[in-house]
């Protein structure tokens, strides 16, 4: 068999699984941002590590056009506000944007998630102690993330961001960050 056959089998036993499970939900309802989508995949997965709680979270949350609902939960708790456990359906537009981007920078290294889903209790106690935090926060709305690779810089990670061209993409050198929100496209330093 060649490796392209093996591939095909693989992803086939893999949509049948899910299907017999009844795991898989919706087509994605942002199909036709084919820009964004480019880089994440027929398989898109997301790796990531929370600084502040020390999990870790590396899961396929979409299979050749349908999202699996079981994933997106588990991001949802990932990404959830740990100061106040509370969580929040994160916008499967941001964690495409996160795939994408992860995919693009070619590495195995999980994004270290220093921020997913903010209540608004959190982000008004945040923005009581810096001014570099937004009123009117993407965080809050579950549509936004503040990420680091230690193998990438900020402006590695910032580029292949904006290449997604899918929302926001901020860059804070000094905080070693970088900040993707799927509101408008756009790009700032911070």
């Amino acid at each position: 068999m060649t490796g392209k056959t093996n591939d095909l089998i693989s992803r086939r036993k893999l949509l049948g699984a899910f299907a017999g499970i009844s795991m898989v939900t919706a087509t994605p309802y942002y199909a036709n941002a084919a820009g964004y989508l480019k880089g994440a995949g027929n398989i898109r997965k997301v790796n990531l590590r929370n600084q502040r709680t020390g999990e870790s979270l590396n899961t396929i949350y979409w299979v050749e056009g349908q999202y699996i609902k079981p994933a997106l939960e588990e991001i949802n708790y990932f990404m959830r506000d740990w100061r106040q456990n509370a969580t929040r359906n994160m916008d499967r537009r941001n964690v495409d944007m996160m795939a994408a981007a992860l995919n693009l920078l070619d590495t195995d290294e999980p994004f270290l998630v220093l921020s997913g889903y903010r209540t608004s209790r959190t982000n008004n106690m945040l923005r009581s102690k810096s001014r570099g935090v937004a009123k009117q926060s993407y965080h809050v709305k579950g549509m936004a993330a503040d990420l680091r690779l230690g193998s990438r810089s900020v402006s590695q990670i910032a580029r292949a961001g904006i290449s997604c061209k899918a929302g926001g993409v901020g860059r804070y050198h000094g905080s070693n960050f970088v900040h993707f929100d799927c509101g408008p496209v756009r790009a700032w330093r911070g």
